[in-house]
């Protein structure tokens, strides 16, 4: 019983400080997680704005061209359609593929 306390006593810091790191990391991953949402909100609230400017000014802006893009949903090629966005637009691939799903629905592929 003796011999366990010279292990116990280096095995607590380092447990202790292990402790510590995880819930230091989870704080954090919650705060960036935090921060992404509030980022979308005002990205969205820009949108709209910009949008309304738009449509008060009576301003037309053209859809960009993604005849790549539909060619590949037309061959059933969905994979290919969303790398073909992403290089295009440089867009993130969870936007990427939502607006590659919109497109296919829109066109009926």
């Amino acid at each position: 019983m003796s011999d366990l306390f010279p292990i116990l006593a280096t095995l607590l810091p380092i447990a202790a400080l292990l402790i510590l790191l995880i819930v230091a990391s989870a704080s954090t991953r919650a705060a960036a997680a935090r921060d992404r949402a509030l980022a979308g909100e005002r990205l969205a609230r820009l949108e709209r704005k910009v949008d309304a400017m738009l449509r008060h000014l009576q301003i037309e802006v053209p859809e960009p061209d993604h005849s790549d893009v539909l060619e590949h949903l037309r061959h059933g090629r969905k994979i290919h359609a969303i790398k073909a966005y992403r290089e295009r637009t440089g867009a993130s691939l969870a936007d990427a593929k939502t607006t590659v799903e919109r497109l296919a629905r829109e066109h009926g592929f």
